[in-house]
């Protein structure tokens, strides 16, 4: 149950940053950040990222010292009605309570990160999938523990931890290419998206252009980039000689203009 309630803690963090990002970002351009503020998106996303990263880290060694120092949890009793009740059946209904909400918002925010390819929100709808999952954990442990399966709780833990540590470890990955210009990724696969073999064959089916590349990289919930063309030998009204760059073109969640 600590690790629940310190589980519930570092959960706040993406919602959080999640408001935090969304409010900075639309601050308008001044003189110290001329470009604006929307990639506090991809800042904001990184730091999420850290704390599911954190959080799976903190359950798997929890359990992993329980497991290896074989750690018996106690788990008193309390009376009741007259009678004496084991905590661990008391403590199973509002593990239940926490794991349901946390499995519908999950869905929910993960479809409308998807829609506003917000990788923010992504990560706290992962977050959310590692709430209910930890809970589940938690009821499979003290009903391990009520068979008299002292290791149940740890070992159920442990199952979990690496599941949410992979999803960190991926995240904190992407976070950290966005904030190098990587090129954009569909957000639920985190894949290379498309766009800018898309784009580039959309320029190169102009009559004026013979060749043609877009290059287009993450800024935060946008994408922007930079095409560059070459003028087609019978093209007699566009274009010049030689490769020339554009004005760089920004797409709003994967879409080009």
């Amino acid at each position: 149950m600590k690790t629940v309630w310190f589980e519930d803690i570092l959960s706040l963090a993406p919602p959080v940053l999640f408001l935090l990002g969304a409010y900075f970002a639309r601050r308008p351009p001044d003189r110290s950040y001329p470009y604006g503020y929307y990639r506090l998106v991809s800042t904001a996303y990184l730091g999420a990222a850290v704390a599911l990263l954190g959080m799976g880290g903190f359950l798997a060694a929890d359990a992993a010292m329980k497991l290896l120092s074989g750690e018996h949890p106690s788990t008193g009793g309390v009376e009741m009605f007259g009678s004496v009740v084991w905590l661990g059946w008391l403590m199973l209904p509002p593990l239940l309570w926490s794991a349901v909400p946390a499995v519908f918002l999950g869905r929910v925010k993960l479809k409308l990160a998807d829609n506003l390819h917000d990788k923010v929100l992504l990560a706290d709808a992962q977050m959310n999938r590692a709430d209910w999952m930890t809970a589940v954990a938690g009821m499979a442990g003290i009903l391990g523990i009520a068979f008299g399966c002292w290791w149940a709780d740890s070992a159920a833990g442990a199952l979990i931890s690496l599941d949410i540590v992979r999803d960190g470890v991926k995240h904190v990955r992407a976070a950290a290419q966005d904030l190098v210009n990587r090129r954009p990724q569909r957000l639920t696969e985190l894949d290379l998206d498309p766009i800018p073999e898309k784009l580039t064959e959309q320029l190169k089916a102009l009559d004026w252009v013979g060749d043609a590349v877009v290059w287009v990289r993450e800024d935060g919930n946008f994408s922007s980039g930079t095409r560059l063309w070459r003028r087609a030998p019978n093209a007699t009204s566009r274009g010049g000689s030689r490769m020339r760059a554009a004005s760089p073109a920004t797409a709003t969640g994967g879409c080009g203009s």
